[in-house]
């Protein structure tokens, strides 16, 4: 390879490592989003599935030696270093097996995921209490998912038949997030009451009767493509990597080669 064609790959390599190198920062943000978010459903898995808090740090882990590798090997091709071209190659190799061995076991595990998600919110629900502070932010992204969605309960507002409160109470109150009026979703939380005597059912609850399991699949989804979307080029970024990585070490060899005097 010519002196041209050489500066030219190094060139385009620091390039990609400075893609990289965003692309990192990219992922280190949602792992660190995941972690402080606290209005949305995804602070209901946080707080409730240690799965997913463990995902977020492996996100961390990820985003953060995704960008020392961007760093690596910029610095690498800048300086026509070897031996830091070939550290970025064999890291490089590393973090694209284990990105392909994690999708695998997330797609193959999908539905015992779902499953894991449906105990949760049943659970949640269950043992909803307004006055119970320790469970305050866990609570009040629930009522945020069911106001926002417009739904009520995970399958269906008969869901919140099972709450032990509500239970006392003959379930003569229903959710004040559940409701179908504008001016009581204002309230966003706790209980509302209802002005009957005796034992009701949630089919007399000024509600919305669909459960929120279809908005909060399409929210996860709609979210999961841009994770996918995040990977995926990632992952094209990772192979160009080590394609110009390999051939630009293979390069500098030949190049050093050439200038030894010949006896």
């Amino acid at each position: 390879m010519g002196s041209g064609c050489l500066k030219v790959t190094k060139y385009f390599l620091f390039l990609f490592n400075l893609l990289f190198l965003i692309l990192g920062a990219v992922i280190l943000g949602f792992g660190i989003w995941i972690l402080a978010d606290k209005t949305s459903f995804i602070a209901v898995l946080q707080m409730s599935s240690p799965s997913l808090k463990t995902g977020a740090y492996v996100l961390l882990g990820v985003g953060a030696l995704t960008m020392l590798m961007g760093f690596l090997g910029c610095l690498g091709a800048v300086n026509e270093i070897r031996c830091l071209l070939g550290l970025y190659f064999t890291c490089l190799m590393a973090i694209l097996i284990t990105q392909v061995a994690a999708g695998l076991v997330i797609y193959f595990q999908k539905e015992t995921l779902k499953e894991e998600l449906s105990n949760i919110v049943g659970n949640l629900i269950e043992d909803y209490d307004p006055s119970n502070d320790e469970e305050r932010n866990l609570q009040d992204a629930w009522d945020y998912v069911q106001a926002q969605i417009a739904c009520c309960g995970w399958t269906g507002a008969k869901d919140w038949e099972n709450n032990k409160l509500l239970l006392n109470r003959s379930l003569s109150a229903y959710p004040c997030s559940c409701s179908n009026s504008s001016k009581e979703l204002q309230v966003e939380r706790a209980f509302c009451e209802l002005d009957v005597n005796g034992t009701v059912t949630s089919a007399a609850w000024p509600v919305h009767q669909q459960g929120c399991v279809e908005g909060v699949e399409k929210w996860l989804k709609d979210n999961l493509g841009v994770i996918l979307g995040v990977c995926t080029g990632v992952a094209v970024i990772e192979l160009l990597g080590m394609i110009l990585s390999i051939s630009l070490c293979k390069n500098i060899h030949s190049e050093d080669y050439t200038k030894v005097p010949k006896s």
